[in-house]
């Protein structure tokens, strides 16, 4: 039997087989990023969860990273959890999909792929994946898929692992291994994101490094400053200034200035040799 979220409670949706709920081209458009390439984005599945709080962090990284359905299975505490609201930031709210299912065979029965996350060895024949590596296998299937999550207690026990077509696990510290639900799941939806082409916040704002400024404006923004220098008296020696102007050049060159920045320094010389509002001086030359 699942059961779905909804804001009056839990409601039974559907019993017996699921119909597969993912297409070729799906794209999750509620979390507000751009996917370059065309791939059905797959269910996490977190079996037998423990703490609502680690529910609710689970659904705000997964909707961080464009990934909508949830599904719960034997959650201990029930659903839907209190407690889950305050850390998935509004995660239900914005569009993420929850469903319960009694057992993991209900929860995995229209899905024609499936990896299990473990960090321990099961000695079963079975592809060991990373994150990347399993964005990667889903993003290849053609139908849909989940990724299985164990309870923070115990993790999967081996024979649910033993339904899924994979293992994926992390490059975790072998004295040290032990992750958080929420952040277990946060590895992998940031694989999924990446190979997914999320742009995020930044897609459509000129942001980063510019274009390397054209050697011209580097040239007379050298001629500016050795102008001012020369003013200044800096060049002393006079047998000197060629070698000097070279290594001023040679400093500047080495930053590879974009246009922008040109520009930018350019103002300073001219703030620094004339001022600026009532600092500014009236000179001749």
């Amino acid at each position: 039997m699942a059961y779905s979220s909804s804001a009056s409670g839990v409601k039974t949706v559907r019993a017996g087989p699921l119909r597969p709920t993912c297409s070729r081209a799906e794209i999750d458009p509620v979390a507000g990023l751009r996917h370059q390439r065309c791939m059905p984005a797959p269910t996490i599945l977190l079996h037998r969860p423990q703490l609502g709080e680690n529910i609710g962090a689970v659904a705000r990284v997964m909707l961080n990273f464009g990934l909508t359905r949830l599904r719960l299975i034997a959650p201990r505490d029930g659903w839907p959890n209190p407690s889950a609201s305050p850390l998935s930031a509004g995660a239900f709210e914005a569009g993420l999909e929850v469903s319960v299912f009694d057992t993991v065979e209900a929860a995995v029965a229209d899905l024609s792929g499936l990896i299990a996350a473990t960090a321990r060895p099961r000695g079963m024949e079975k592809p060991v994946l990373g994150a990347p590596e399993a964005a990667g296998w889903i993003g290849a299937q053609a139908g849909c898929t989940g990724l299985l999550f164990g309870s923070e207690s115990s993790g999967l026990p081996s024979e649910v692992v033993g339904l899924a077509d994979a293992i994926m696990t992390y490059p975790v510290n072998p004295a040290f291994a032990s992750l958080n639900l929420a952040q277990a799941v946060g590895v992998f939806c940031s694989g999924w994101g990446a190979l997914a082409g999320a742009e995020g916040r930044f897609e459509g704002l000129e942001e980063g490094v510019g274009m390397p400024a054209p050697r011209a404006d580097l040239i007379r923004m050298f001629e500016h400053l050795e102008v001012e220098l020369d003013r200044a008296g800096y060049f002393h020696p006079p047998d000197k200034t060629p070698l000097m102007k070279t290594n001023i050049r040679n400093a500047f060159i080495r930053g590879n200035w974009t246009l922008q920045e040109v520009r930018t320094f350019r103002g300073i010389i001219k703030a620094l040799a004339l001022g600026r509002g009532q600092a500014r001086i009236k000179r001749t030359d």
